[in-house]
């Protein structure tokens, strides 16, 4: 069996606030503002170490080198863990916390991990630091900016273990670093368009007056950093303001990315309004509204952070309570994944004719929820979009003709020379009229069916809305039935019919006549069947007047002049 793993020992507090690479740096710093350099030199690791100063006067040394050309890393960045940092390339036992440039050499700053009295870890300087600061001890200082234009009253008056006039200097040149960057990109967005003529476009505007901000900021705190080491500013003022400079350096990302998602929601607002896209609109405000929050929450968790509040434990729970908001609100994200998909895949517009399952009707509203259709009976039915997206969806307003397919049941005493008869003066209906389209138009004799003989029209007519449809339908019908009353025959009854009397039976003239001219047809070769001949179709073509005479849609071009005209 496997052994059970052993828990981590509990060590009590070192008195120092030893025990992570963060409570070193911290501790040393709060020594040396106390002018306490004994105490400061309980940070360094001594042991093993040939050096030729005191502890005490080392520590005065380290301050002097970090006051003039030195940096601690913001305390946000030093591990709080008693194991120190583990994602970097050094040793595990060692960890970097700052760097010196002294005589031109750059020099960096290190704790490494070594056990206590009591067995526990304690973190100190480590021992090639201590050396190498020793080692140039004997480099002359000069003397710093602050200290030569700042009054005695000034240097001898602290706050905090610094000078007062340095918390002066430093409040002068957070407002110069500010006044310098945003004169810099003032003078960068007036010279861009200058340099680049796209940069007056909507898009590149919107995109540069994004950035500005962010970057000025960026940029004031760059200044600021530089000109306080140059300057010489304390290292123990300096890490006062480190903390301050990281949130300042997230809150520019932050406003960048907020500037960004406000820009871009608002340039894809005007298009989708360009476009009459409603439902667009509705989810381009709700994603601007997610990632405004995502933001916020975001910045949240950094700044929360940055003043070292551990942060592990309240994203786990905001995980497991995303969690269970997504499960209670399962609809809601599946009408909204609908939503999107019919944004994107644009099925139906607002102001379709469409069939959605069994309803049918027009859109008039894609909402984010859901999308309201009025029907034939101008009842309004709400179909969520999760359902309406999954649903067959059949959308009439995009065809580009229509289906024209009736069936003609004939009486079973039609004779096979008058079916013949018909299948050509119906085909030549169908090819004659300018609405129809010839690719295919077909009449075909298909079944004998129960109680009547069938024949099928196939074809399209070429028209844009359903009420042309009927228009050129109807007339078709009426012709057709003029056709099928010339040829002799008549539509059968699909019932049983009783007849009382003497039946007067079907016309021997107009039979005569329909076996006439299928025999004319034959003995000169023309007729029509299986297929009409194509120079037939061409002799035949938009050769019926539609609208048909006397219609009030029709408009002859010889029509009478007015009087005086």
């Amino acid at each position: 069996t496997e052994a059970e793993e052993s828990p981590e020992p509990q060590w009590p507090e070192d008195e120092l606030g030893r025990r992570t690479p963060r409570g070193t740096v911290a501790g040393f710093l709060s020594a040396v503002a106390s002018k306490d350099y004994e105490e400061a030199s309980a940070y360094f690791n001594l042991e093993q170490v040939n050096i030729d100063e005191e502890g005490a006067d080392l520590a005065q040394i380290l301050e002097n080198f970090l006051n003039q050309r030195g940096q601690i890393i913001p305390y946000s960045w030093i591990s709080t863990d008693p194991g120190g940092r583990t994602d970097d390339d050094l040793p595990p036992n060692l960890d970097r916390v700052g760097a010196l440039t002294i005589a031109g050499e750059n020099i960096d700053l290190y704790v490494e991990e070594t056990k206590g009295p009591d067995g526990g870890p304690i973190w100190l300087f480590s021992s090639a630091t201590i050396e190498k600061i020793d080692s140039l001890s004997h480099i002359e200082e000069s003397e710093l900016l602050a200290d030569r234009i700042l009054p005695t009253f000034l240097q001898e008056n602290e706050w905090g273990g610094v000078p007062v006039g340095q918390w002066l200097i430093a409040v002068f040149l957070v407002v110069l670093a500010y006044l310098i960057a945003w004169s810099i990109i003032r003078l960068v967005r007036l010279l861009i368009p200058l340099i680049w003529p796209k940069a007056g476009t909507e898009l590149t505007a919107g995109i540069i007056k994004a950035f500005a901000l962010p970057v000025r900021l960026y940029l004031a705190l760059w200044l600021f950093i530089a000109l306080s080491r140059e300057i010489g500013l304390s290292i123990i003022l300096r890490q006062q303001f480190s903390g301050l400079t990281v949130i300042i350096g997230w809150l520019a990302f932050l406003i960048l990315l907020w500037q960004l998602a406000v820009y871009v929601g608002r340039f894809s607002k005007h298009k989708m309004t360009l476009r009459g896209n409603v439902s667009g609109v509705s989810i381009v405000l709700f994603l601007q509204r997610a990632a405004k929050i995502a933001i916020i929450i975001f910045g949240i968790i950094v700044v929360l952070g940055v003043f070292g509040v551990d942060v592990t434990t309240g994203l786990a729970a905001l995980g497991i309570g995303g969690l269970a908001l997504a499960l209670g609100a399962q609809k809601t994200i599946e009408n909204f994944v609908g939503s999107v998909t019919v944004i994107t895949d644009q099925p139906v517009r607002v102001g379709d004719f469409c069939k959605v399952g069994d309803i049918v009707g027009t859109v008039e509203k894609i909402g984010m929820r859901s999308t309201r259709i009025r029907t034939l009976d101008r009842t309004l039915v709400t179909i969520p979009n999760g359902k309406f997206s999954s649903e067959n969806i059949e959308n009439y307003a995009h065809r580009d003709k229509f289906w024209f397919h009736p069936l003609f049941g004939l009486r079973y005493e039609t004779t096979p020379e008058q079916i013949r008869y018909l299948l050509v003066e119906l085909r030549t209906v169908l090819f004659a009229h300018p609405m129809v389209s010839n690719d295919p138009a077909r009449v075909r004799f298909v079944e004998l069916g129960s109680d009547s003989i069938n024949l099928e029209v196939f074809s399209y007519i070429i028209v844009s809305t359903f009420d042309e449809f009927l228009e050129v339908k109807e007339d078709l019908l009426l012709q057709m039935m003029d056709v099928i009353g010339e040829s002799g025959t008549g539509f059968a009854f699909p019932s049983q019919t009783i007849y009382f009397g003497r039946d007067s039976g079907l016309s021997k003239e107009k039979s005569r006549h329909a076996e006439e001219k299928v025999r004319e047809w034959r003995q000169k070769g023309e007729l029509q069947l299986p297929q009409f001949d194509p120079d037939k179709v061409k002799e035949i073509e938009n050769k019926t007047p539609y609208p048909p005479e006397g219609s009030s849609k029709r408009k002859d071009s010889g029509s009478e002049k007015l009087p005086g005209s």
